[in-house]
């Protein structure tokens, strides 16, 4: 009798853990990439760069004469086309399309194409740069196949998940994973709370969706730690996050995030053993923007908020994106601590984007003097390409380098000019000038010495240039 117990044990254990497996680990994830693939569409948008060939090839002024931008007027004007890839999702069957701010950015066209082979023009209905979220409407009366919003929060780090996009301008291609982690901050944009996955995702999958077992879209796929593509870590908006914007955008073309009018750091160990706070937790404020809504109600320099609106703040980076996420003109209760006990204070939100403080912020960011750099293995000085270089110089979007500032006599790269950008070095993309100068040195400890850069010449157009270095 017990040798037939112990057989039926065996049994039901075969027989029972497939179906646990099976569950948890699809056997296909055919089906659902048949049904999801007409709702994910291809991106392009194209640019027209016009720019004036120098008279005088070999003069150059010094930065900054004003004999520079006279003799540009006297160039031969010469347009070329400059093309960025991306994807995104359809949520309405009128055409309303989901995808980053960064892939749509400063774009003259943008050609949406549906389910492998539709084109469709589409137009900017708003956009966002501070959580890099953009909403298109697509110039036709046709309808679609709309994909839903699932719950992000309800993710969980080992949960499968799909992502659909268009990488490298391959097209619908499907890839699978599972969710690594949550709450990521990598210093993209200013809300930041990714979920990451392990779902291969490439260039030219930005502003994709991310989709549970379910077909819901839980995420936007936007970035992706390493140079050279995908290395297994992607980051995604957790579609809560993104909802709120989606909505906003949808209705008003623009955002209408709270303000609190603080500048905030966080609680160290030591600082919360100073305010006799029982461990480090919550938001401390460094700085009360005049008659801002926090100023108004009371909140000091040195004060710790605790708690916003009823929702608890552990760590300082999660109360800007509570406070954007409630709505303005709301009075919500704020918890403090102060002189080693709790207050609460009533504060009426005001609105981030009409504020003077973000306004004043802007402005600075934009007029902003770059820091310029000496690279002494070259014999150079350069500073980070910035967003207004792009703007003025029209360069793709996604352009990162650096731009040269000053060339001394006996550099090894005088053939090149003041005003070039060195894009590339080796076949390897430049985004920091650390990058450059980690290249430059493993050049010159390497037998060969030479070094292949990529570079925009000062007419705008790409040149690879081959340099020995002494």
């Amino acid at each position: 009798m017990n040798k037939i117990k112990k057989l039926l044990v065996v049994f039901f254990i075969i027989g029972y853990f497939p179906q646990v497996f099976s569950k948890d680990a699809p056997a296909s994830f055919a089906d659902l990439a048949e049904r999801l693939m007409p709702s994910v569409v291809n991106i392009s948008t194209t640019q027209t760069i016009v720019t004036r060939s120098n008279p005088f090839p070999n003069f150059q002024f010094p930065p900054g004469s004003p004999f520079e931008d006279m003799f540009k007027e006297f160039g031969v004007p010469q347009e070329r086309q400059s093309s960025a890839l991306g994807s995104g999702f359809i949520i309405d069957a009128k055409g309303i399309v989901v995808t980053n701010n960064h892939v749509i950015q400063d774009a003259e066209d943008i050609i949406v194409r549906v389910n492998g082979d539709k084109e469709f023009k589409a137009k900017v209905i708003g956009a966002d740069p501070l959580s890099d979220i953009a909403v298109l409407q697509l110039d036709t009366k046709e309808k679609f196949i709309p994909v839903k919003f699932g719950n992000s929060d309800n993710a969980r780090i080992g949960d499968w998940v799909i992502a659909i996009g268009n990488p490298f301008g391959l097209g619908g291609t499907v890839t699978s994973g599972i969710i690594s982690a949550r709450n990521r901050s990598i210093g993209l944009s200013r809300y930041e709370d990714y979920i990451q996955t392990d779902a291969s995702i490439n260039s030219g999958n930005s502003g994709g969706p991310l989709f549970d077992m379910n077909g819901d879209v839980i995420g936007i796929n936007t970035a992706i730690l390493g140079r050279s593509g995908s290395i297994g870590i992607g980051f995604s908006i957790p579609s809560n996050s993104a909802k709120l914007v989606i909505d906003q955008l949808v209705e008003f073309g623009e955002t209408k995030r709270g303000w609190l009018g603080v500048r905030i750091q966080d609680v160290t160990k030591e600082i919360a053993e100073i305010e006799k706070l029982d461990k480090p937790r919550g938001a401390l404020v460094a700085s009360v923007a005049k008659n801002s809504p926090s100023d108004k109600a009371g909140v000091k320099a040195g004060d710790i908020i605790l708690e916003f609106n009823g929702e608890k703040i552990k760590e300082m980076k999660e109360l800007p994106m509570i406070v954007a996420k409630t709505e303005v003109g709301k009075k919500v209760k704020v918890k403090i601590w102060r002189n080693k006990k709790e207050i609460i204070l009533n504060i009426t939100l005001g609105r981030l984007e009409t504020s003077e403080d973000f306004q004043e912020k802007k402005k600075k960011v934009e007029n902003e003097k770059p820091e310029i750099t000496e690279i002494k293995s070259l014999k150079i000085e350069v500073r980070l390409l910035n967003k207004n270089d792009i703007e003025q110089r029209k360069l793709p979007n996604q352009t990162t380098g650096l731009v040269i500032t000053k060339i001394d006599d006996n550099s090894p790269i005088k053939n090149l000019n003041v005003g070039n950008v060195i894009i590339e070095a080796q076949k390897k993309k430049i985004r920091s000038i650390k990058d450059l100068e980690s290249l430059v040195d493993a050049a010159l400890k390497s037998n060969q010495k030479t070094i292949l850069f990529v570079i925009y010449n000062n007419q705008n157009q790409k040149r690879y240039i081959g340099i020995k270095l002494d």
